[in-house]
């Protein structure tokens, strides 16, 4: 499985989310963002990590943290390997075994351990996106002396249009719907 390093850009609240959040991960080396939804406590969970608050009594995460640290393991690595009907899945590398896991909980540990967070190629592909302003089709068509296409567009590009709104309005649970609404109605690959 080929794996793209990501790191955490940051997390993003909506009111309208009921009190999920939008984890956005970017690929190291290059420019795909990775939206995930997740729980308002694991979304506390990492920013007080990152942040470097600590509670006065630990969270879940730290307390896995000191019960993997007093077993003599440690967290290698994260990988989100997997994106089914929605849902995504990971896996935690410790020592020499693969621990199923959410994501959520998964980078919670990752950011305790200063470990690295991988996602699968096959789920960039899937899920990931490029800002609009650095959309590979866009800076061609702009060297090349393009033009914007006409007035009558698709619902397809109608949606692609909206997801570069929401993305810029930093509204990424509203983009991760869209996204996946634009997943239904392209047409699939071939293998």
């Amino acid at each position: 499985m080929e794996k793209i390093q990501v790191d955490i850009l940051g997390l993003s609240n909506s009111p309208a989310s009921g009190g999920a959040y939008a984890l956005i991960l970017k690929e190291v080396n290059g420019n795909r963002r990775l939206p995930i939804i997740i729980g308002a406590f694991e979304a506390q969970s990492i920013a007080l990590e990152m942040e470097g608050v600590k509670p006065p009594r630990p969270l879940t995460h730290d307390l896995i943290k000191s019960i993997l640290d007093s077993l003599g393991s440690e967290l290698a690595e994260i990988t989100i390997n997997e994106l089914k009907d929605g849902t995504f899945y990971a896996k935690l590398s410790l020592d020499s075994q693969e621990i199923d896991a959410r994501p959520s909980d998964a980078i919670a540990l990752a950011v305790r351990y200063g470990a690295p967070i991988f996602v699968s190629e096959k789920v960039m592909e899937e899920a990931a996106f490029l800002p609009e302003n650095e959309e590979p089709e866009q800076a061609d068509a702009a060297k090349a002396g393009g033009k914007p296409k006409e007035a009558g567009i698709s619902k397809l590009e109608a949606l692609r249009a909206q997801l570069i709104e929401a993305i810029e309005r930093e509204d990424y649970e509203k983009a991760a719907k869209l996204r996946d609404e634009i997943r239904k109605l392209e047409p699939r690959q071939q293998l």
